[in-house]
């Protein structure tokens, strides 16, 4: 019975050593504490030092991976030198340096974007944001009454697309890929064709109206002609962006990725994966657009001082200067494409640039 007395009392004093809260702090030491975090709030330090890592990360990919993204440091420092001294020479150039990078960081975060939405919508976003830096010049000449400037620089940017972007990204292609034949889908590049004929035609036929003074109502026929072509082309614009997305996206599958299908083989060393997420690509478009819409202002403004400044002609600095920085971004995409031997992407961007432009932005314009 003693035994039986005393074995009793030991197992009252094991359950009270292990329910008492003086026993429970002596169980829990500090390694534990330190291994679960603090008792209070302790998953707050951990998710705001994932939320912090995940924007350096961010910032490390997009600002600091290129060396091209040292020229940014000339965006503020062309703010400087307008505040301080008001050169509109210097203004302009330092202006002018700072969007290059931007431009081209701005055809990087599209990029990004396309491989959440697919190669056709991919393609119309590198041509929408593409030509986001002329479209923001042409809206800030506007501003200033600046309409020749808006017209050169939109001239410069169809030519820039079409002659040099184009034409690059079929050399630098061939260079890489000269063993063989490189091949693009004729769909695209006879719809875009015909569209710029049509771009032509309507921009033509005002022109013939007041070269031959033929107009019924002096100065007021051509206006109103010119007017009407911008209306239709806006919608036929809009109708084509209708077939592209909706009714016949299956044509603007690349030929290379419609064979690999067919064959059955997958794309081992040209898989390719996003380095950002969805909505880091979104924030950094519009960190860009806004950045680049800041200097645009202070670049226009600029222009008719630089022209008597340092003796440039405004038409080389509209149709020359302008569209190759702001096409820096298409410059970059197509190539890079190009070089890869997708093709079918490198005409979406330059071609579909040059149409966005000469049916859009120059209707928008009018």
């Amino acid at each position: 019975m003693g035994s039986l007395a005393e074995n009793s009392s030991e197992r009252e004093f094991e359950d009270q050593s292990l329910f008492s809260p003086e026993s429970g702090t002596r169980k829990m030491q500090p390694s534990h504490i330190s291994e679960y975090g603090s008792i209070s709030g302790s998953f707050q330090p951990v998710g705001s030092e994932r939320w912090r890592n995940a924007v350096y990360k961010s910032i490390k990919i997009v600002v600091f991976s290129n060396k091209l993204n040292l020229l940014m440091l000339f965006g503020p420092l062309a703010i400087l030198v307008h505040l301080l001294s008001g050169h509109n020479g210097w203004v302009f150039f330092l202006s002018l340096l700072g969007i290059i990078p931007l431009a081209e960081r701005l055809g990087y975060a599209t990029e990004q974007l396309a491989f959440y939405t697919g190669p056709t919508v991919g393609g119309l976003l590198n041509a929408t944001f593409g030509n986001a830096t002329e479209l923001i010049i042409a809206i800030y000449a506007l501003r200033n009454s600046m309409i020749r400037v808006v017209q050169l620089s939109l001239l410069g940017s169809i030519l820039s697309n079409m002659l040099l972007v184009l034409g690059c990204a079929f050399f630098c292609g061939g260079l890489v890929f000269y063993r063989k034949e490189q091949v693009f889908n004729k769909a695209t590049a006879t719809v875009n064709s015909g569209l710029l004929l049509m771009t032509v035609m309507g921009l033509l036929f005002p022109a013939v109206l007041h070269y031959t003074h033929t107009e019924v109502h002096y100065g007021k026929s051509e206006l109103a002609l010119s007017r009407f072509s911008s209306c239709v082309m806006l919608v036929v614009y809009g109708a084509y962006l209708f077939f592209q997305l909706k009714s016949q996206g299956d044509l603007y599958v690349p030929i290379p990725e419609e064979q690999e299908s067919q064959n059955g083989e997958n794309a081992d060393d040209e898989d390719e994966t996003p380095e950002i997420s969805k909505w880091e690509a979104v924030i950094w478009l519009a960190i860009m657009t806004a950045w680049i819409s800041i200097l645009s202002e202070y670049l226009v403004d600029a222009i008719e001082g630089t022209s008597h400044a340092w003796n440039i002609p405004i038409a080389f600095i509209g149709v020359i200067l302008l569209p190759i920085v702001g096409n820096a971004a298409e410059h970059a995409s197509a190539i890079m494409f190009g070089m890869k031997d997708k093709l079918d992407i490198s005409l979406g961007v330059a071609i579909g640039s040059s149409t966005q432009i000469s049916m859009f932005g120059v209707s928008l314009t009018h």
